[in-house]
């Protein structure tokens, strides 16, 4: 009886953190984009406005997720933001989610677009970038948006995020971490954004 219980329970928490993915990837527009005027920090913003960058994203879907007591963490890559400017490279933000069947699973629900097609299929992970040269992924989960983060979205309040300077990894990006890379470990207790 406690296996089925088990079961079940394993199931709902996958049920409900690909519904919460799917959404914030299909519903919340990506505010650069869809040249949205205004830049979203707090995931209730986030979800009032319906805009966000990858990180503003990441931020409303750790909540949500965590409202429904799945953990869930903060995960960067270093891209290149070529597209904005020549050699630059930037923090893209997503999420990683601790699911039991198979421990923290990368997803990026910054939206999906021609050449960008992100989905939630574990154990498979189907991140919106693939690495290029020079580009990584930070190796840390970690339990808050990096402050690098949340500093440049409050200092650039509308959508011209891309022509100004964009986050970048900073030299100690050991605070706020969940874990180091490769372990499985289960996460501390995480609470949900404002």
């Amino acid at each position: 009886m406690e296996t089925e219980f088990c079961e079940i329970e394993y199931i709902k928490d996958l049920e409900i953190a690909k519904n919460c993915f799917e959404y914030v990837r299909d519903n919340i527009n990506h505010t650069g984009e869809h040249k949205d005027n205004i830049s979203t920090i707090k995931a209730s913003d986030v979800l009032k406005y319906k805009t966000g960058w990858c990180y503003a994203k990441s931020h409303l879907l750790a909540s949500l997720l965590r409202a429904n007591n799945i953990p869930t963490g903060f995960c960067y890559q270093r891209l290149s933001c070529s597209e904005y400017k020549d050699d630059i490279y930037c923090l893209h933000g997503l999420n990683a989610i601790y699911l039991k069947e198979y421990g923290w699973y990368k997803v990026d629900a910054r939206g999906n677009k021609e050449g960008v097609n992100a989905q939630f299929n574990p154990p498979i992970e189907k991140l919106a970038f693939e690495l290029e040269e020079n580009e990584f992924n930070l190796p840390e989960i970690y339990a808050k948006p990096l402050e690098v983060v949340v500093q440049t979205l409050e200092k650039y309040k509308t959508a011209d995020l891309p022509g100004s300077p964009r986050p970048q990894a900073p030299e100690s990006v050991k605070e706020h971490t969940l874990r180091r890379s490769g372990t499985r470990n289960k996460p501390k207790k995480l609470y949900p954004l404002s």
